[in-house]
């Protein structure tokens, strides 16, 4: 991964990844263990959670829009070895939340993903990211 070419995000927003298709990664063992290590590197990188759990939906039946996806993710690890998070004073002490949802992106099961972060100050301290469990009607619903 050292020559890699650099990706600038975990995954291309515009992916939609199915179980529909027909070409099956030929080492299925492998796709699994490579997953196994990106849940590992998830705990340091928390930028990942979403892909990583994207991708991990499909470990039962890899493919290759699946093993494309996880070298997205390897090749932005790659690019962003020396990133970290930073953690600074300040004198605003004012708790900021965002949150935003999808509706019905999932072309598998049709439910929506919900997600939040939270600041206090300028840190980023909170964030969460789960698919809903029931499928939403419509985009105000989700």
């Amino acid at each position: 991964m050292l020559n890699a070419n650099p990706q600038p995000t975990p995954m291309v927003s515009s992916l939609r990844l199915t179980t529909d298709g027909s070409t099956f990664v030929e080492d299925s063992t492998f796709f699994g263990s490579i997953i196994g290590a990106l849940q590992y590197v998830n705990i340091t990188h928390l930028e990942l959670s979403f892909s990583v759990n994207w991708v991990c939906q499909y470990m039962h039946q890899p493919q290759l829009s699946h093993w494309k996806a996880v070298k997205c993710i390897l090749r932005y690890l790659a690019s962003t070895s020396n990133h970290g998070l930073h953690l600074c004073s300040s004198p605003m002490y004012s708790v900021t939340g965002f949150n935003d949802s999808n509706w019905a992106t999932d072309l598998d099961d049709r439910k929506s993903t919900t997600g939040y972060c939270i600041f206090v100050g300028h840190n980023f301290v909170l964030w969460s990211s789960k698919k809903q469990k029931v499928i939403s009607r419509s985009n105000k619903e989700a």
